[in-house]
């Protein structure tokens, strides 16, 4: 399990309230999933739009990595959702 974060794109998904990104696991793309509560977490902001998510997510990046290379390693699923108990 060598996850690697190969770029920096992320996007958010205004219906869950959430930032999705990306990292590799050799050949495999692995797809994640910043939850609500997680952002939540965070910031102390009661309420977000696309540009804060994005932004708290930008200010948060590599620790949101780091927790997002916790659960993969539990897990070593294609897609993993984080939320607040795995910051």
């Amino acid at each position: 399990m060598a996850l690697s974060f190969l770029n920096d794109s992320r996007s958010f998904d205004s219906q869950r309230k959430s930032v999705n990104f990306w990292g590799h696991d050799v050949m495999f793309e692995v797809a994640f999933r910043l939850d609500e509560s997680a952002l939540h977490r965070l910031t102390d902001l009661p309420e977000y739009d696309e540009a804060t998510a994005l932004a708290v997510f930008d200010t948060n990046r590599a620790h949101i990595r780091k927790a997002a290379l916790r659960v993969y390693r539990k897990t070593s699923k294609r897609y993993c959702e984080l939320s607040a108990a795995d910051l």
